[in-house]
């Protein structure tokens, strides 16, 4: 341990211990060459005399003070000192997201969304730079007072890899990825694991894994299965939920590619919530087992046919060759086995002449219901025959329900078929193959493609209760009793007051199958365009102000002190948006902090008066002592002159707003001549007091 005083590199004073870790202590040192505060990172001695780690540590500390980035806590120098080795740190006015956590249980999800967004765009800058954290953690994450979100200890985690669970602190392997676990390779996408823990954390209060042992822990992040958060905090949304269980995917290729990936999840999440858009890729998924759709098997079929057919032409224009005879043994007769063959052979080509013509055929026939069909479709084979011609309308995104009622209500026929979609909600419409503003026959056909799988039969299905209107629980509670399941999202209405059902998917009186998913919108009122409300902040200290923010999704801009008349010094009195405005989620709030109210300062710019009209014995010409001090006491001016009036005061920037001018002299009385007792006249000098008048006098205000 450091004492406190001592002088680290001839430069820096140890003024105070901040910090504990594994490794290293951390001190609060004041620069002496650049006259500002910094913190120093003194590795313990155990480390100090591995030199292998010595030297590993020296190269990645260097690297990481290549790093300059807002969101990364920067490295100013690394150094030894008499077999001390340290870094050089920005010190953050701050806590660390760990002790934050602990000091809220738990963040709220916008709160944690906008850390996690902070942190990983300073991650993604040393992965820019080809530096992996390598021990991402809430300890190594620094929330500072003006709600900065800095990351920490790049580069060490490296030096200490050959140090792995067993001399690793208890804390970094809660949120070890799994390839870390077994002491394998380890690149960015272990950072991104890391990450994903962090945010679990920050989301639930607690870590997934726990364990007595390192070892214990290590194994649960190789062998478990990840919770979901939501097991621990049900209200958050599903794509956060995702965001989670994509970073922290066992297999490396399962989680995000990059940092920027993340990041751009992390903004959708926190700009719509509601969204379910995060898809968790499966490298194995080709080799899967699947369902082959009704789209699929067609084309496979037309795939093999025109394979057949190709293959038969081929086969037509091939040269036949008879197959070479085969070395018969001594008691078989070859020739009546190269007869066998040639018969044999003979077969084999008619039958190729055979399925050569039939696909000649069939094709013919192919041709002409194609252009029969596509004659009628145009008019040209109506036969005399007149049909009213309908307008087709465009009816994607619509619920299939929806879509067909509308589609038959104009006399047209529709037929269905369906595909999964990452884009169109599922039971929605993604395509029609006749397009809307088509005008075509009434009676025609017009095949909409549905979002998911097809339906049971209707022998299968039961009917689908209406809750529009209904209160959130009341229509959960309905379409459970009914059979289904509910799903859930979040709209806005104008006419539907908030809490109840504004529209509901499969519609009410439709069939669908027991057991399937019910989607309900619920109302949140009315549409203010997808903006968080700007909380009231005024007046509040700026600790508490910062977090608030930070809590409803925006993010810190410039904090300026500036004077106030009402609010209190060191509170928030201004604010780039006022309560209660709709602002976008992720915006910059720049607040401004109170100093009191701004100082008013005086001026006296007058020519001081002469004292004779306040005291008819002072004489021109004596000397006087003229003092001007304000009325809290303090002395603006004192000068000696003879004559008056002074034109020359120009006094400014004074605090109080009136005073007075003292002037003091000395004041000779006339001489007096009297008779001594022998009868002579003797002349009596006139007595000298010392006199002093004053003059109230008020001062200019400066403004």
């Amino acid at each position: 341990m450091i004492k406190i005083g001592t002088m680290i590199g001839d430069r820096y004073e140890v003024l105070e211990r901040i910090g504990m870790g594994g490794m290293s202590d951390v001190y609060k040192a004041k620069d002496h060459k650049l006259n500002r505060h910094v913190a120093v990172k003194v590795l313990k001695q155990e480390f100090s005399e591995n030199t292998n780690f010595v030297s590993k540590f020296r190269v990645e500390a260097q690297a990481a003070a290549s790093l300059m980035h807002p969101n990364i806590v920067n490295v100013y120098d690394v150094g030894e000192d008499n077999g001390v080795y340290y870094i050089v740190m920005e010190l953050v006015d701050g806590i660390t997201l760990k002790k934050y956590i602990e000091k809220k249980a738990r963040l709220s999800v916008r709160e944690a969304l906008s850390i996690a967004i902070q942190a990983c765009m300073g991650i993604e800058a040393a992965h820019n730079n080809h530096i992996i954290h390598r021990d991402i953690k809430p300890q190594n994450i620094i929330i500072s007072k003006d709600g900065k979100v800095k990351v920490t200890d790049f580069g060490i985690a490296k030096a200490a890899t050959s140090n792995t669970i067993t001399s690793n602190v208890m804390g970094s392997v809660h949120y070890t990825s799994p390839e870390q676990a077994r002491g394998g390779y380890s690149d960015e996408k272990s950072d991104i694991y890391s990450m994903g823990i962090t945010l679990f954390e920050m989301l639930t209060g607690r870590v997934p894994f726990n364990g007595e042992t390192t070892v214990a822990i290590a194994i649960k992040h190789i062998q478990e299965e990840m919770p979901s958060p939501r097991e621990y905090v049900p209200e958050i949304p599903v794509c956060v939920e995702q965001i989670v269980l994509k970073c922290t995917q066992k297999s490396p290729d399962r989680r995000y590619h990059s940092m920027a990936a993340l990041i751009a999840d992390l903004k959708k999440a926190l700009m719509s919530p509601d969204e379910d858009f995060v898809q968790i890729e499966n490298p194995d998924e080709a080799m899967a087992t699947r369902t082959v759709t009704s789209r699929e098997r067609k084309e496979i079929n037309e795939s093999r046919n025109k394979e057949a057919t190709e293959g038969a032409r081929l086969k037509k224009n091939e040269t036949p060759q008879k197959p070479k005879k085969k070395k018969q043994p001594v008691y078989e007769e070859p020739e009546e086995d190269e007869e066998d063959e040639d018969e044999e052979y003979d077969d084999d080509s008619r039958m190729e002449k055979i399925t050569t013509l039939l696909a000649i055929i069939g094709a013919v026939l192919i041709g002409c219901a194609v252009i029969f069909l596509v004659g009628r479709a145009v008019g040209i084979f109506n036969f005399g025959a007149t049909s009213a011609q309908v307008t087709v309308e465009n009816v994607t995104g619509k619920s299939a329900a929806e879509a067909q009622k509308i589609l038959e209500d104009l006399g047209l026929k529709v037929k269905f078929a369906y595909e999964t979609s990452d884009t169109v909600a599922e039971g929605n419409v993604i395509s029609q193959d006749v397009q809307g503003g088509t005008t075509v026959s009434s009676g025609t056909q017009v095949q909409l493609t549905v979002s998911g799988t097809a339906p049971a039969s209707d022998t299968d299905t039961i009917p689908v209760p209406d809750v529009l209107g209904a209160l959130e629980a009341d229509a959960t509670a309905t379409l459970t009793r009914s059979g289904f399941t509910v799903t859930k999202a979040d709209g806005y209405s104008d006419t539907i007051e908030k809490g109840k059902v504004i529209s509901q998917n499969p519609v009410g009186g439709s069939r669908a199958a027991s057991g399937s998913a019910v989607t309900i919108v619920i109302s949140q009122g009315p549409d203010t365009g997808s903006k968080n409300t700007m909380p009231a902040i005024i007046g509040l200290d700026v600790e508490t102000a910062v977090a608030i923010l930070t809590e409803n999704g925006f993010l810190i801009g410039d904090q300026k002190e500036m004077s106030d008349d009402t609010v209190p010094a060191g509170k928030v009195c201004y604010a780039s948006y006022t309560a209660g405005a709709a602002v976008e989620p992720g915006s910059t709030i720049d607040i401004g902090i109170s100093v009191g109210p701004k100082a008013v300062t005086y001026a006296y710019q007058e020519a001081v008066a002469s004292p004779a009209d306040l005291d008819p014995q002072y004489k021109e010409g004596t000397e006087c002592t003229v003092t001007i001090t304000g009325q809290s006491g303090t002395e603006y001016l004192k000068t000696t002159v003879r004559s008056f009036p002074i034109t020359t005061v120009n006094l400014h920037g004074m605090a109080d707003p009136a005073g007075l001018i003292t002037y003091e002299y000395t004041v000779t009385g006339e001489a007096t001549t009297t008779t001594d007792e022998d009868g002579n006249l003797v002349t009596v000098p006139g007595t000298t007091t010392r006199q002093t008048v004053q003059r109230q006098v008020m001062f200019t205000s400066e403004g």
